[in-house]
């Protein structure tokens, strides 16, 4: 049976009274869940470099905004591909999750699903994803093709090394390489840069994240950057984060950008430097609330790239 029977209740530090709990019926919300629907902050940052690629492509490019058809089909896929990503990853990690307080409510160790229907939604997600990614060019394919490489190897990186966030970063930035090959069937120094700047961003958020638990990563041994800066973290922050703005800039420099968008990477930069002042690595709650800000700092960068498109078409 495809469809679970239980609903044991929501994961523990999911969203309190999410549609998913309210509205859904009951043999869904276990999948909702294992997609963490009810959580969208994972598929914003799934986004974001999509949607940067792609406006500073239209930069490059000349055109007044970026292509609205791909803005939609990287919103469909970032969805599709990251409930498919968060669904392999409970299934890699069920053994860990269940000893983790924070974790072991989600679907697959609670029994709300068994290993096999939690494989056949992974499936069906994935299937959503490529039905997407072959709308885009030839080149777009093959190149989303070999995102699966750093999607596949991530959840098993925290088991062996300090730095899993640099691959979650390789993995969750790929979206900047595809939002330029869309436009322009190829790549170029411009969207590298982004990409690496993502990664930047990537390990500094995610570090953050994974402050919440780091308690029970270091009883049940899993590695990350949050237990390797430590107390250094706020340091850590600010060089990645300052890293990741350069890499930013220099990609706008590179595209041809004008001053709207580098306003807009100073002001995201403000804004990161906002959460390395009043970050508490020793506060759960408020790591998990600056984490999720970085959904605004997307936007502010996004809109710095779009209002530079529109001024230089103009």
């Amino acid at each position: 049976m495809l469809f679970s029977t239980r609903d044991t209740g929501p994961v523990s530090d999911a969203v309190k009274r999410h549609w998913v709990d309210t509205r859904l019926p009951v043999s869904l919300r276990p999948y909702a869940r294992l997609a963490r629907w009810e959580r969208p902050i994972g598929w914003w940052l799934l986004l974001w470099p999509c949607w940067w690629s792609a406006a500073l492509a239209a930069i490059a490019a000349g055109h007044g905004w970026p292509n609205p058809f791909h803005l939609v089909l990287f919103l469909i896929g970032a969805v599709a591909m990251r409930g498919a990503g968060c669904t392999y990853n409970d299934l890699v990690d069920v053994d860990i999750d269940s000893r983790v307080e924070r974790t072991r409510s989600r679907p697959i160790p609670a029994g709300q699903v068994t290993k096999l229907q939690a494989k056949i939604f992974l499936v069906a997600q994935a299937l959503v994803g490529l039905a997407v990614l072959l709308q885009f060019n030839t080149f777009s394919i093959l190149l989303g093709i070999v995102s699966l490489v750093p999607v596949a190897i991530y959840p098993f990186m925290k088991r062996v090394t300090n730095w899993p966030q640099l691959f979650l970063g390789l993995a969750f930035s790929w979206g900047a390489l595809m939002g330029w090959a869309a436009v322009f069937g190829s790549l170029s120094w411009a969207p590298v840069m982004i990409y690496l700047g993502g990664i930047c961003w990537t390990i500094g958020y995610d570090t953050i994240y994974a402050h919440q638990d780091k308690e029970d990563d270091a009883i049940v041994g899993v590695k990350s950057t949050a237990r390797l800066f430590g107390t250094w973290t706020k340091p850590a922050l600010i060089g990645l984060y300052t890293a990741a703005s350069v890499l930013f800039a220099l990609a706008a420099t590179l595209a041809d950008a004008g001053p709207a968008a580098f306003i807009g990477i100073l002001a995201g930069g403000l804004h990161l430097g906002w959460q390395v002042v009043v970050l508490d690595i020793d506060d759960p709650d408020q790591c998990l609330k600056l984490f999720r800000s970085n959904t605004t700092y997307g936007w502010i960068l996004f809109a710095g790239f779009v209002i530079d498109a529109l001024i230089g078409w103009i």
